[in-house]
């Protein structure tokens, strides 16, 4: 695998930042497209978001995610985001969703040798990173083949009613907070076409306060007939947690056998 950290400048945050990224290791031009390097069909990719108190490096360091991937043929981008809910922030931030739902898949699309094809695109993350990628998955089904929650704090909601973290909550969504907008899961999930939508897949550990997010938004989802593919094993908010269960997300992703078997 080729593994790269970027820096670079957003113009939807007006900063620099930076993303992780891994590609998959083949020889010949077409490998990374940066240049104007000759371009093949594109590999699939997966956006892979991190949690509230982490950053882009963090699945590299705290779990084996190139191992994982490497026979896979599948790209990984991790961008960074700081403590935002992927939400364009009503004080004291950045516009954190126009850089991941718009500048960022466009940056990665016109850089690298990847797939913008819905069938080659999924997302996921964990804790706060499986809230955006499932708010990407609801918000903009159009893009994404599959998109996957670890321990997910998928009702932000509830956190607001339950006074928890007010000056986070207050920061990123304002005094009216989230419910019933566009950064509101359940909301969206009322709203939402089950007919279009991406597969989904939440996993959390009984442990995991958190488990509490993710039983509500799955019952909430099936109670509007769409499909989730939701487990529930022994654990708590860990890493050990999460860099075991990324292996059951990657195995449950639709890519085809030839991928699988190491033949991208």
């Amino acid at each position: 695998m080729l593994h790269m950290r970027c820096d670079f400048f957003s113009e939807a945050l007006q900063l620099s930042t930076s993303m992780t990224v891994l590609l998959p290791q083949r020889t010949g031009a077409a490998q990374i497209g940066m240049g104007g390097a000759v371009r093949e069909q594109g590999t699939p990719v997966l956006y892979l978001l991190h949690g509230l108190s982490d950053d882009d490096t963090i699945w590299m360091r705290r779990t084996s995610i190139e191992r994982y991937v490497s026979e896979l043929g599948l790209a990984v981008v991790m961008p960074q985001v700081h403590r935002s809910y992927y939400t364009d922030m009503a004080h004291d931030g950045g516009r954190y969703w126009t850089f991941v739902a718009e500048e960022l898949p466009e940056l990665v699309g016109s850089s690298f040798a990847v797939s913008t094809r819905r069938e080659d695109t999924f997302v996921a993350g964990l804790s706060m990173g499986g809230y955006g990628a499932l708010k990407l998955a609801l918000r903009h089904p159009d893009r994404f083949a599959a998109a996957g929650s670890l321990s997910g704090a998928l009702d932000v909601v509830a956190m607001k009613r339950a006074g928890q973290r007010p000056e986070l909550i207050g920061n990123v969504w304002g005094d009216d907070g989230p419910e019933g907008t566009g950064d509101d899961l359940l909301a969206l999930l009322e709203r939402a076409d089950p007919a279009t939508l991406p597969a989904l897949w939440t996993s959390c550990g009984t442990g995991d306060a958190l488990v509490e997010h993710q039983r509500t938004f799955v019952g909430a989802a099936r109670t509007r007939g769409i499909d989730v593919t939701a487990e529930e094993h022994p654990g708590e908010h860990r890493w050990d947690y999460w860099d075991t269960h990324i292996q059951r997300l990657l195995a449950w992703l639709p890519l085809d056998d030839d991928r699988r078997a190491g033949h991208a």
